[in-house]
């Protein structure tokens, strides 16, 4: 049996520089499937999709909301060929009752220890129109390491530097944020997979660069100090988002190559100065994640909280709209109130003002993040300050004797100081 697993395209938000990482969902339902299956992958990102080729059953795996228009015009494109559509995947679940309209089955949850049934049942004839495991979370111990191995990995690369791999130890997350939809889709509790599971599957990664994509690796103390303990020996260098900031632990975090961390930047505390100070005095680059829009943000608010980013001397910024999700706190209290302004999904990319703020006209709100964006690398383009960030990791490596040679082959490529 074969089946085609698709990435659909979405579009990228204007003010980053373009570049594609190697998608994590795809990769990791890939090793949820029975063996003896055939499978052919396409991520529209970085490669046309084929309609004629053959397969058997199409899967659609779509992580995000924007992505959902695409995913739809695939889905009725196949089924008009008289094939089989199956979805799954982050968005999927967000968006179940829209979702039906456009397909055969309908997988809500995680995949591991689930994927025999459902092909039992598309070879007997008897694919169910919806297989709901949401919140009925498969045992950690199942999570096989990823299938890379379906990925033309020379397609990820920005300017001659190849992209960091993506890999997760632990799902779910005991924290509650306001305009996340983790807490619906992967739960309140923290889930760790088997640390020499997760050891193992970084060992079989050829890239030496990593990206743990976990949505919090501060969520247990003695858990976050086994891992980095653990995956010390292995010199990868890797980006996550928070860690806690603990003595011990920042200082495990560096031996267990940290290159730099997502922080959210969500006011201008003297908490946020602290955390990003202890960073980078250890060598770890940030890069801080900037919501704009929330209810108590207006125009001189949003100017002071640029100009404390650039005090704090971020390495990285991304700004992003405030985006009221489906399934999020925030969705509900906007409805409630009246505000959300149109659910044209494709356009829920975070570059864009999709309900009323509290405090600004969306046009103020749009200028304003434009001013962030434009402010923020007002001394160096972004693909500048994304260099400096390879430079350091290339002095790491060299440090360590795990560099392979030449990652930045023609700096020019990466921009000019303006």
């Amino acid at each position: 049996m074969k089946i085609k697993l698709i990435y659909p395209k979405w579009p990228k938000l204007k003010n980053q520089p373009e570049f594609n990482l190697p998608p994590h969902g795809p990769v990791c339902f890939a090793a949820a499937l029975p063996l003896d299956i055939q499978l052919s992958f396409t991520d529209e990102n970085v490669e046309p999709l084929d309609f004629n080729e053959e397969a058997d059953l199409i899967c659609l795996s779509v992580m995000l909301t924007c992505q959902m228009p695409r995913a739809w015009e695939i889905a009725d494109a196949y089924r008009l060929r008289g094939k089989k559509v199956l979805f799954g995947g982050i968005a999927t679940m967000l968006h179940y009752e829209e979702v039906t309209l456009h397909a055969d089955s309908v997988f809500l949850g995680e995949a591991e220890g689930r994927m025999e049934e459902i092909i039992n049942d598309f070879k007997s004839g008897s694919l169910k129109k919806t297989y709901n495991y949401l919140h009925n979370f498969p045992d950690t111990n199942l999570i096989n390491t990823a299938r890379r191995d379906i990925l033309n990995r020379e397609l990820y690369n920005f300017r001659g530097v190849q992209m960091v791999d993506l890999v997760h130890a632990s799902r779910g997350c005991r924290f509650n944020c306001f305009p996340c939809c983790t807490p619906y889709l992967g739960g309140c509790k923290f889930r760790p997979r088997p640390i020499d599971k997760v050891v193992k599957e970084l060992e079989s990664i050829k890239n030496n660069r990593l990206f743990i994509v976990d949505n919090s690796l501060s969520q247990d103390d003695a858990w976050e100090k086994e891992l980095f303990r653990a995956i010390a020996p292995l010199k990868k260098k890797w980006v996550s988002h928070p860690i806690k900031d603990d003595d011990e632990i920042l200082d495990l975090a560096v031996k267990a190559g940290c290159w730099y961390i997502y922080q959210a930047v969500v006011d201008t505390s003297e908490h946020i100065r602290k955390k990003v100070r202890r960073l980078k005095e250890r060598g770890i680059s940030v890069e801080g994640t900037i919501i704009l829009g929330m209810d108590n943000h207006d125009e001189d608010y949003i100017k002071r909280l640029v100009d404390f980013l650039l005090e704090i001397e971020l390495d990285l910024a991304e700004f992003t709209i405030l985006t009221p999700f489906s399934h999020t706190p925030i969705r509900q209290q906007l409805e409630r109130e009246g505000r959300i302004l149109h659910n044209d999904w494709l356009r829920y990319s975070g570059g864009e003002v999709v309900f009323k703020p509290a405090k600004m006209s969306v046009e103020s709100l749009e200028k304003m993040y434009q001013y962030a964006w434009d402010t923020f690398y007002s001394d160096f383009s972004k693909e500048v300050k994304m260099a400096k960030l390879y430079l350091k990791v290339i002095e790491k490596e060299k440090a360590d004797g795990t560099y392979s040679g030449p990652k930045l082959r023609n700096r020019a490529k990466w921009g000019k100081q303006q």
